[in-house]
């Protein structure tokens, strides 16, 4: 089945070489297309895209099987532990797990830090928090082969700052915007926790968008860091029509309207884009097009 939500990573320049360090870090991985910036202004490149000009723009590549798309650009975002992906070692599909996650753990903690280390918890026999080299967060933990199954790799949410304590908000929210979607579990904190609130916040939930397994919690520890443009998840439209609605049920600042992005009323970014882009962007002054853009308008590529 395709992939209709795609995690976006920001990177400063260095976004070819991220995908090849996290594909040499997971199994089941490969870089799947570069696209790259035009070469002069004429083409439709901005003026403060002029030291891009002809380089990388974006990279497609999949870890065990799960599509990212790494865009090359500059300072401006910062990633944040708000946005992490679970990565889940099940003993029942393989007999090495804990091992594998050992390495996995080894290749990212290289030139990182560990947020969380991997250790035994309350919630898991085996867990770790890690942010690489480039500012991204990974949650590795050996699961416990019980209930409905889980992909190897889930995007996850994490409610803290100005967003605390509003992972519960988000569930109900993106189910409701969302096809093919439900809640899965949904576990409370059971006292007060830091900024978390008994019964009212999150320790842990997931839940299911367009076919795909998402988590989110909210904080137990103050943070002074939310969502940032850093991460952005693309959602692959089917025509103009399916791109109104999502941009209608999820664009909710105007301000961060641009090129298909929008922000909506949790502070996460999104892009809402057609299904085939990439066929567009072949298109005369499709480049110049984008760029003039907010929300995404199919007839305006000719």
């Amino acid at each position: 089945m395709q992939q209709k939500i795609t995690p976006n990573l920001w990177f400063d320049g260095n976004a070819g070489e991220a995908a090849k360090f996290y594909c040499s870090a997971f199994p089941d991985s490969e870089v799947v297309s570069t696209g790259y910036y035009p070469t002069s202004a004429e083409e439709g490149l901005a003026d403060f895209q002029k030291d891009m000009a002809g380089k990388i723009l974006t990279t497609t590549f999949r870890l065990g099987g799960f599509e990212y798309v790494a865009i090359n650009a500059g300072p401006e975002f910062k990633p944040t532990p708000a946005h992490s992906c679970m990565v889940n070692f099940d003993p029942s599909r393989d007999a090495q797990a804990r091992e594998h996650m050992d390495e996995m753990w080894a290749r990212l903690i290289d030139g990182g830090t560990a947020l969380m280390p991997l250790q035994k918890y309350d919630f898991s026999e085996y867990y770790g928090w890690v942010q690489d080299r480039y500012g991204f967060s990974w949650q590795l933990i050996l699961t416990r082969p019980e209930g409905e199954e889980r992909p190897f790799i889930i995007p996850s949410l994490l409610f803290g700052g100005a967003a605390q304590n509003r992972a519960l908000e988000a569930i109900e929210y993106y189910v409701d915007v969302c096809n093919d979607a439900k809640k899965g579990v949904v576990v409370p904190y059971h006292q007060d926790t830091g900024p978390a609130r008994a019964g009212r916040s999150v320790l842990f939930s997931d839940f299911m968008l367009e076919n795909q397994w998402f988590t989110a919690m909210d904080s137990g520890a103050d943070q002074d860091f939310t969502f940032t443009e850093a991460v952005s998840y693309s959602i692959a439209c089917k025509d103009q029509a399916e791109i109104d609605y999502f941009w209608e049920k999820l664009s909710k600042h105007p301000e961060n309207e641009q090129c298909g992005w929008c922000k909506d009323q949790l502070g996460v970014s999104w892009q809402i884009v057609p299904a085939n882009m990439g066929e567009l962007m072949q298109k005369p002054d499709a480049y110049k097009t984008m760029m003039a853009q907010k929300k995404i308008v199919i007839a305006e590529y000719k």
